[in-house]
């Protein structure tokens, strides 16, 4: 299948919509939005992680340590109010976004 590049400031938005629906690992996250995407996105630990780390400098997100459903000890990712009120400004902005988007490439008149 072929890879496909997020847009800057694009895999952010995609954690914060996975992290809103509850805690989650970083192997997690990544599988949700392989899944949620109908397996066409697929995210890289080289990605994944600096992007956690600067969400959570940020405050968008918090953490702490859990034990996995396998037994093994993980970091777990939280969404905070600033986080949901972060997603909610970037959703809006993809959207104006994919209907700019949209309309350019829509059918010439």
């Amino acid at each position: 299948m072929k890879k496909v590049d997020f847009p800057q400031g694009t895999l952010e938005m995609l954690i914060l919509r996975v992290l809103a629906n509850g805690s989650n690992h970083g192997f997690g996250i990544a599988q949700q939005i392989h899944v949620l995407s109908k397996e066409v996105l697929r995210v890289e630990e080289g990605s994944l992680y600096p992007a956690l780390h600067r969400m959570q400098e940020r405050s968008w997100i918090k953490s702490k340590w859990a034990q996995t459903e396998n037994n093994r000890r993980a970091k777990y990712y939280q969404l905070t109010a600033i986080g949901k009120k972060r997603l909610g400004t970037e959703r809006e902005s993809w959207e104006m976004l994919a209907a700019a988007i949209g309309n350019v490439l829509g059918e010439p008149h």
